[in-house]
Formats: structure tokens, sequence, C-alpha cells
């Protein structure tokens, strides 16, 4: 009899275990197809995912199929799939239902494998000949409520330049209970004009939850902490290594000290207790500098992005040149380009959105010749609103301070 009890609690104990274990792989997110199984085939979504491409343009590709000269065997399975961004301003993405909601305020982490083939020949959209589609390009993963909706951005990929499989590992908490799942294939940010790229992805894992102890991370590479950066020179001269004595400060100290910036004539511009008066929507074209204070701060709400990104709208490019202008105009001039965004999204996510936001701005004044030590970034997220709404527009702007004339 004693035998027989001690068995039975062997017995009990081996499928309390079992039991636990199926339970916490219940609380995994599946999806259906992870390795994009199927037969290779170029203009077809794998099976039990939804194509969310442009009107008029090809589906993505079963890969390798060797149509376009894709040739990389499978990390996982027999085949994979390719997502192309194209040189008109479309690019390829696909969408399904997953298992069950993401839990809004919950943290999640997956993985997937991402490579770049050094061959997708296809048609150039805007050239019509033949085109290489191999400039790096970017996964982008969102959340939402129906097929292909990109309600927020989850998590995103640096660029994709391994010719190799790789695993990219991403930490993510959404802000709503979403059901269905996006990847997208998107180009290099902040970037003016659209190009011909590829991405492979293949071994799609769960989503794990995970304890939210450590902030999640949107990008699935470490970013220098706090926000505030410092604007270096791009260095040519060196093989792509970096300076030495280069590198972003990684304390907080006041702004003007961490650019490094010698205020002229401190004496002609005394300290006061009241800030200087903002300037809403300035009009850089008839702006002068005698108009101007040491610490103020100048709005402007025509300085726009496309949704959850950092691709600076076209109706941005009139003001930003206006901009360049009046900085060519007053060459003592220093600025810092502030990013703002709405109350809608996790602190973390709206601080490095603010912050990649802003420097968008200042690369594109950089490439049109503006010295970068002339500008430091902040991302404010959503820390600074001109509006209690949270989803007010008004809030999500860029704004300039002058740090020094």
């Amino acid at each position: 009899m004693r035998s027989g009890l001690l068995f039975f609690s062997i017995l009990t104990l081996v499928f309390g275990a079992v039991r636990s274990s199926a339970q916490a792989q219940d609380n995994k997110i599946y999806l259906k197809n992870p390795s994009f199984e199927d037969v290779p085939r170029h203009s077809q979504t794998p099976k039990d995912w939804i194509d969310c491409g442009f009107e008029l343009e090809s589906e993505p590709d079963i890969q390798p199929n060797g149509e376009f000269g894709v040739t990389m065997p499978a990390q996982h399975g027999q085949t994979y799939l390719g997502l192309v961004v194209r040189d008109n301003e479309t690019w390829e993405r696909v969408s399904q239902k997953v298992s069950r909601p993401l839990e809004k305020g919950k943290c999640y982490e997956f993985s997937i494998h991402l490579a770049r083939s050094p061959q997708y020949i296809s048609q150039s959209r805007v050239k019509d000949t033949q085109a290489n589609y191999i400039t790096p390009a970017k996964l982008k993963i969102y959340g939402g409520f129906s097929p292909c909706d990109r309600q927020f951005l989850l998590a995103e990929s640096n660029l994709i330049i391994n010719y190799r499989w790789l695993e990219f590992n991403f930490k993510f908490e959404p802000i709503d209970n979403y059901t269905y799942i996006t990847f997208e294939a998107f180009y290099k940010t902040p970037n003016l004009f659209p190009y011909n790229g590829n991405i492979l992805l293949d071994n799609a894992s769960a989503l794990n939850p995970i304890p939210c102890k450590e902030q999640p991370e949107v990008v699935s590479t470490p970013t220098v902490k706090p926000s505030t950066q410092r604007i270096d020179t791009p260095k040519t001269n060196n093989g792509g290594k970096p300076t030495p004595g280069k590198t972003p400060p990684i304390t907080n100290p006041p702004v003007v000290a961490e650019n490094n910036t010698t205020t002229k004539n401190p004496e002609k511009k005394p300290e006061t207790n009241t800030p200087p008066k903002s300037i809403d929507n300035p009009d850089f074209s008839t702006l002068k500098k005698s108009d101007l204070t040491m610490g103020q701060t100048l709005r402007i709400p025509s300085i726009t992005f496309a949704v959850n990104d950092t691709i600076l709208s076209r109706a941005s490019y009139p003001n930003l040149d206006k901009l360049l202008s009046f900085m060519n105009t007053n060459p003592d001039i220093v600025l810092e380009v502030g990013g703002h965004t709405n109350g809608l999204c996790a602190d973390d996510y709206c601080n490095r959105l603010s912050l990649r936001r802003a420097r968008a701005v200042v690369d594109y004044l950089v490439k049109k010749g503006v010295k970068p030590e002339r500008f430091q970034v902040k991302g404010y997220g959503k820390t600074q609103p001109v509006s209690t709404v949270k989803n007010d527009p008004k809030n999500q702007r860029v704004e300039i301070k002058i740090l020094d004339l």
C-alpha cells in the first residue's frame, strides 16, 4: 500500500509538471507557418500569410526559386520569405492574425532570422530597366486590429547588411490588445529617395511574454542613453572606423555644455528667470537674427513625418529649405532640434521616436551643407505636451531652441 501511494504521488508530480509546462507554453503567442514554408515561386505570398502590398505591384516571393537569382538555402525548413523595397516608393509587407491577442502593458520577446541576398534581379519601376535589388533595407513589425493594419510600431531592425542568416531579437511592449501582426520591408531612414533593396525572413519565433522589469527596446540593437546626443562630423578618411574622442556623452549636462560650443558675448545676454517667449510657426524667409534671444524656442508644426516613422513628409521640405537658408545666412547660430510625440505611445518608444525624428531634421540640413557641430538633438517624447488631449496633432511636433547667436 505504501509503495502504491508513493507511485501515485510521483505520478501526480509528473503530471503536474507537464501541466505547468503546457500552461507556460500556452502563454506564448504563436504564428501560423512562421518559417514561411510553401512551394518556391515568385510573386506569391506563403500560405497562412496575407499580402499587404501596393495595388498594381506584385506580391512577395517564396524563396529560393532562382527566378531573381536568389539561391541562399533556408535557415529552417525548405523555404523563406523575400520582401523588397522599390524605387517607386512602394514596398512589400505581409500580415496574419496571431493565435491570441497581445496584451496591453505586457512585455514580449520575439526573434526572427534575417538576411540579404547578394542578388535579387528584377525590373526598376522608375527606369524600366533590369536592376539588382540589393541596397540594404530593414524590417518593421507592427501590431494592429485587422489584416495589414499598422496601428503601432512594435519593433524595427537596423539595416540588414548581412549575406548570411543572423538571428535578430526584439523586446517590445504593446499599447493595446492587438490581434494582428505585420512584417514590413522598409527603407533606410531618414532617406530622401526611394531605392531597390531586399530582405529575407525565416524561422520566426513565438511571441513570448517576459517580465517588464527592463525597459523594452523598439530596435534590435542598444542605443545610447540619455536621449540627448551630440552631432559629430561623418568620418570619410579612416575606412569607416570611429574616430577617438567623438563618442556622444553618456551624462546629462546642461544643453549648451554638451555641444561643447562657446557662447559669445554672454554679458550681452543676461540671465533671467522668465524664459523668452516662444515663436509659433516662424517664417524663416523673413525672420532676422535680431528677432531672437538665447534660449528662445521656435515651434515648427509644418515639419511632419509618416505615421510612427522618421520619414519626413514631402510637405516638410519647403520649410526645411527656408530654415536651411536662414542657417546659411546666420552662420553663428547654434540650435537644439527637439522632437516631441503625442501621448499615446509607451514612454520608451516615445523617447526613441522623438529623438530619431529630431535627428532626421538635422540629417537633412547637414546633407545640404550645414556644419553638424551647429546642432544638438534631443528627444522629449511626450513629456512636454502643448495640449492636454493625448492624441492632439499639436503635441507631435519639432521645435528648435536657440543655443547660441
